[in-house]
């Protein structure tokens, strides 16, 4: 039976967040707030709790799960030549509706899916969603919906799709957007734009002039 809580209670989002880190050690799935939609979340590291991720939206190993991370710093761990455009991007976008797709370290344990040797990052601005990844570590979280149905805003969306396939949510009332990040791949000489969400090219061109959009 999943269990909800208030995360604008404080009572509620101290048990909330106590419960939904023990779910995630365990391999279970939760979803929680961010600053875009809802997500459905799992521990990175645990693959099989990925797949359960994949199985609960319907979703393939051919779309990767996305990684959240609750500070900057853990990239060390987690990318490889990384550029300093990317990290430029880091600085100015972080935490908030930026992705960044760049090759993952070839040692780590994990199984996103068919990833192809990168992983989509992020850093989200939401203080529920930090909390969260900073007691966990990173966190495979993709939007909590069932595969071509609309990103929930709202918790009771998540749970009407998603309902007892996951064991925490965390509701945090509606989110502040719907846009979704925008996604630039740093993998390359020159940063490409993927996908323009709530960043325009406008935008991160203040950062990284000779960014290319992708067609």
């Amino acid at each position: 039976m999943a269990r909800r809580y208030d995360t604008n209670d404080a009572t509620d989002r101290a048990t909330g967040l106590r419960e939904a880190a023990s779910a995630v050690r365990r391999g279970e799935l939760v979803v929680l707030p961010t600053d875009t939609v809802y997500g459905i979340g799992a521990d990175a590291f645990t693959g099989e709790a990925v797949a359960d991720l994949l199985a609960a939206k319907g979703r393939g190993r051919s779309m990767p799960t996305p990684v959240l991370i609750g500070s900057p710093n853990t990239l060390h761990g987690l990318v490889t030549d990384f550029s300093e455009q990317a990290w430029e991007l880091v600085d100015a976008f972080w935490p908030g509706a930026l992705t960044l797709v760049a090759r993952h370290q070839p040692s780590l344990q994990w199984d996103l899916g068919d990833t192809r040797g990168t992983v989509a990052v992020r850093m989200p601005l939401h203080p529920v969603a930090i909390e969260l990844l900073t007691e966990v570590g990173p966190m495979a979280v993709s939007s909590a919906n069932l595969t071509g149905h609309p990103a929930p805003e709202n918790c009771d969306a998540a749970q009407e799709m998603l309902g007892d396939s996951v064991s925490v949510y965390l509701d945090g009332g509606p989110t502040p957007g719907i846009v979704p990040s925008s996604i630039v791949d740093v993998t390359r000489p020159v940063p490409v734009l993927l996908r323009e969400g709530a960043l325009s090219p406008e935008e991160l061109r203040k950062v990284v002039p000779d960014l290319e959009v992708a067609n």
